[in-house]
């Protein structure tokens, strides 16, 4: 892999009127600088429906990384676990996110595990309560971040899973795994919310005010390749938050910071005759641009019709 500087943006646009909107405001000179300089790298581009289990960004960060980028089958769990210096062994590993499914009559709607309010003590007496469940299927917890356990079990070998960007605040049900190939979590599923419906554990949070925990999504399953991944390009995630909640104000907000700093070095580099790589992604696509040697008419073009982020954001 290459060690040519790569910023990867996720959330750099959406579809929602708020963001077009917003962007019609939104001045973002060294983004539009950076884009005028650079070519379109159709290698690093992918394109895929908005009910993809992968999000663009992910796709795009697993070809940076080397990693198999199959829709909902890039084994995130496991590669983290290397990166921690744990060995994978071969082993099939997932993500668990301990969280809330808001149930309306026409919702289920999978609220932010990070408002859950669990610190370290509660979510390893949370796993203590369900991990028995899962190990009779074969499945093993081990804490990892109040609100993100490691699974591992055969069950996560070849199990496509929705990440939980896709699904966070949006209704479950289009994301959940294949009923074929997952009845044993759906079966899970069901099992926790009977579980920790009256269980003593919520009872004790809803005293203190705080939301109630009744089931889990499952995320970044698989075996990791025995080929080396390469070096992470730089992801800031500034944008996540806002456009999730479609807050657009927050979102500018961090756009405009992002510009005067990672993608302000970034042309830097590019004006002072340096290779890099920018990908910038949205709900749908991941478009990548490189330095690459340009020719006369290639240097006119850049120069009287120059890449505007303008243009760009909408194909994301």
């Amino acid at each position: 892999m290459s060690d040519i500087p790569h910023l990867l943006i996720p959330y750099a646009a959406s579809a929602s009127e708020g963001c077009r909107q917003t962007l019609a405001s939104l001045p973002l000179p060294h983004l539009d600088r950076l884009l005028a300089r650079l070519a379109a790298d159709p290698a690093g581009s992918s394109t895929a429906e908005e009910t993809s289990f992968s999000a663009p960004h992910e796709r795009a960060l697993a070809q940076a990384l080397g990693l198999p980028p199959d829709d909902g089958r890039t084994p995130w769990a496991a590669w983290y676990r290397q990166q921690q210096g744990q060995p994978a062994d071969g082993q099939a590993w997932a993500f668990v996110a301990p969280c809330q499914w808001q149930v309306t009559t026409d919702h289920v709607t999978l609220r932010d595990p990070e408002a859950l309010g669990l610190d370290e003590a509660s979510s390893r007496a949370l796993l203590a309560i369900v991990s028995p469940w899962f190990a009779e299927d074969g499945i093993h917890l081990h804490y990892d971040q109040p609100t993100r356990w490691l699974a591992q079990g055969p069950l996560f070998a070849d199990l496509a899973t929705a990440s939980l960007d896709r699904v966070l605040l949006r209704d479950v049900r289009a994301w959940m795994p294949d009923a074929a190939r997952a009845r044993t979590l759906h079966r899970l599923h069901s099992e926790m919310q009977m579980l920790l419906y009256t269980h003593a554990f919520n009872d004790a949070r809803a005293e203190r005010g705080l939301p109630t925990v009744n089931s889990f999504w499952v995320h970044g399953a698989g075996a990791l390749p025995a080929t080396a991944t390469g070096p992470a390009p730089s992801m800031p995630l500034a944008l996540r938050d806002a456009a999730l909640r479609e807050d657009w104000r927050a979102w500018a907000a961090a756009w405009t910071a992002l510009d005067a700093g990672p993608v302000a070095a970034l042309l830097r580099q590019a004006e002072q005759g340096g290779a890099v790589r920018l990908t910038l992604c949205g709900e749908r696509a991941a478009l990548a641009f490189h330095s690459a040697p340009r020719g006369l008419v290639q240097r006119m073009k850049a120069y009287f019709q120059p890449t505007r982020f303008a243009q760009v954001a909408s194909q994301l």
